[in-house]
């Protein structure tokens, strides 16, 4: 039976590529984003809930369906303080979990960050494994978390620091091996499309994915 997406940072890099992919595939019928403020164009299969993060009520008439898709996330600088960057990356995932498997949801996905842990001293990578360990706890059926590495991608906004990263990243990629093979940057596509194709086949339990099996379940091998 078609199924309803819900997908929470539907216009970043991940997000919007992922939302083409669903509206395209006849497993999910109708795929539902959540936004502050309209920014997609309609189209067929495409239902655009407006939402403030902060209204739980509102918020959780707005997150029934099959599969959560959350890909939103900034950065420390773009967020403008650590606090508002928490609220952000932590509260608006866990917040909008909570509420998605209070009405049953049975599976859940997230993009967290490679090296994420709840007890590191980089309050970036700190935050993310907050917020997978939060969400573990929760109980959804279907689990899933992402780890990419930097996401390669055409951005709506140019960051230098970013896009010096990426070159640096890309000049060495063939470096990084063994153990280190997990920092490679991926792209944000394929990143969508192992989602898309994790949500069609919502193995039960918790699964954590980072370079080699998101390359793999998006179809572009090892």
């Amino acid at each position: 039976m078609p199924q309803t997406a819900v997908v929470i940072g539907a216009t970043g890099l991940t997000g919007t590529t992922l939302v083409t992919l669903l509206l395209h595939d006849p497993h999910f019928s109708k795929v539902k984003v959540l936004l502050r403020s309209p920014s997609f164009k309609q189209r067929p299969g495409l239902e655009v809930v407006l939402v403030d993060f902060n209204d739980e009520e509102g918020l959780s008439e707005a997150l029934q369906g099959d599969v959560l898709f959350c890909c939103i996330g900034t950065t420390i600088r773009q967020a403008g303080s650590k606090e508002r960057f928490r609220q952000v990356d932590f509260e608006i995932p866990v917040r909008c979990a909570t509420l998605a498997r209070r009405h049953g949801m049975q599976q859940f996905q997230l993009i967290s960050a490679i090296g994420a842990n709840p007890h590191a001293r980089n309050f970036y990578l700190r935050t993310k494994g907050e917020v997978e360990h939060a969400v573990e706890k929760l109980g959804f059926p279907s689990l899933h978390i992402f780890r990419p590495s930097i996401l390669l991608g055409v951005r709506k906004i140019f960051r230098l620091k970013e896009w010096l990263g990426i070159v640096l990243a890309m000049v060495f990629y063939f470096l990084w091996q063994g153990r280190w093979r997990k920092y490679r940057p991926v792209k944000a596509a394929n990143v969508a499309c192992a989602m898309l194709n994790v949500a069609k086949k919502a193995p039960d339990g918790t699964h954590v994915y980072e370079y080699d099996a998101i390359r793999e379940l998006a179809g572009r091998g090892r």
